[in-house]
């Protein structure tokens, strides 16, 4: 049984590097930076493409309540506990009010981005950060949200938003991030 779920998860860890081999050239930036699998790339190297004003995901383009600390809209990230993909109860709120959104908003579309912390091989970090988005894609599907307004993107260890090798830094990376497009 072990043996067979290595070969799920090294099969899955090939389909997706196939899938994105394409794009990966063709979305350097000026600084060198790799494009994301999603082909979206600013350029720069905060760690990650999600939630931090940069790239395609400022709330600029989005109403005011992504800006409101006091709305749950303004929470774009939902983090997970060490090898897990369940979704916390304390972010089960924040995901129903981005259903609420996209219901409401049709033609937005989202980026649910995965992410793991750099422990376990690359290949396990990728099907878990796939699995993380997966979960969540799910909880908005169940709410309304059209699949075509969803995109599962899974970054494994690649992405990290702490570079610490320790708990503080690891509770970060085991995430998955909203990005409106």
């Amino acid at each position: 049984m072990k043996l067979g779920k290595k070969y799920l998860v090294l099969a899955i860890t090939v389909a997706l590097v196939t899938g994105c081999s394409s794009d990966e050239k063709e979305g350097l930036g000026e600084t060198g930076a790799d494009a994301s699998t999603s082909g979206y790339n600013d350029g720069s190297l905060s760690g990650s493409q999600f939630g931090s004003g940069n790239g395609y995901n400022s709330a600029s383009h989005l109403g005011p309540e992504f800006s409101d600390p006091n709305n749950p809209l303004s929470k774009q990230v939902i983090y997970f506990e060490l090898d897990s993909s369940q979704v916390k109860q304390e972010y089960v709120s924040v995901v129903a009010a981005h259903a609420r959104y996209l219901v409401s908003h049709p033609s937005q579309r989202v980026i649910l981005g995965g992410n793991a912390d750099e422990r376990g091989s690359s290949e396990y970090n990728i099907a878990l950060g796939e699995q993380r988005s997966k979960a969540v894609e799910r909880m908005l599907r169940s709410q309304g949200v059209s699949a075509s307004q969803l995109e599962v993107v899974s970054y494994g260890e690649e992405k990290p938003v702490a570079f610490g090798h320790d708990e503080s830094s690891w509770s970060q990376n085991r995430r998955v991030e909203l990005g409106y497009q």
